[in-house]
């Protein structure tokens, strides 16, 4: 990871609070500055301000350490952390994504992690600058959206 470097986590329509709990771990693992809850995506709070148990559950705490907030729409985040120079950086399999192992960062970069079953929208996958794809060698065709998550920030941060 490079010092001085600014990485921000956008979780765009995640169905499971297990697998929301399981990236803010991951988030705070890599240190993570903030993540972002867009679409229907559950928050560490319910409606009421209370703590959610299934998120904290998985979460062990990390959902107190990683800043978060929602926001509901995912192309105007997009919008607004570019005109702030962030890089857009979709965790996706596309035909023009680029190997993981080969995405080179800049001073802020802001991963976008898609629905478990359909991923990122290609309307979406548009205004991103990089698409990151993991390799599968094996039948299936992906990774669990928590695992996909750790895999791809362990490897493109560099730790």
């Amino acid at each position: 990871m490079v010092k001085n470097q600014e990485n921000i986590l956008i979780l765009q329509d995640i169905r499971s609070a297990q697998n929301v709990g399981a990236i803010f771990r991951t988030a705070d693992a890599v240190a993570i500055s903030r993540i972002y809850l867009t679409g229907y995506t559950p928050t560490p709070l319910d409606r009421f301000g209370k703590k959610r148990t299934d998120i904290a559950k998985s979460a062990l705490g990390a959902e107190e350490t990683v800043p978060w907030e929602y926001k509901k729409s995912l192309a105007s985040l997009i919008y607004r952390l570019g005109r702030k120079n962030y890089s857009i950086i979709a965790i996706e399999q596309d035909k023009n994504s680029i190997d993981y192992k080969k995405v080179k960062l800049g001073g802020k970069n802001a991963f976008i992690i898609g629905t478990e079953v359909s991923g990122i929208p290609k309307n979406i996958l548009e205004k991103c600058d990089i698409i990151a794809e993991i390799p599968m060698l094996g039948k299936k065709e992906s990774l669990n959206v928590s695992v996909a998550t750790g895999v791809a920030l362990f490897r493109i941060l560099g730790i």
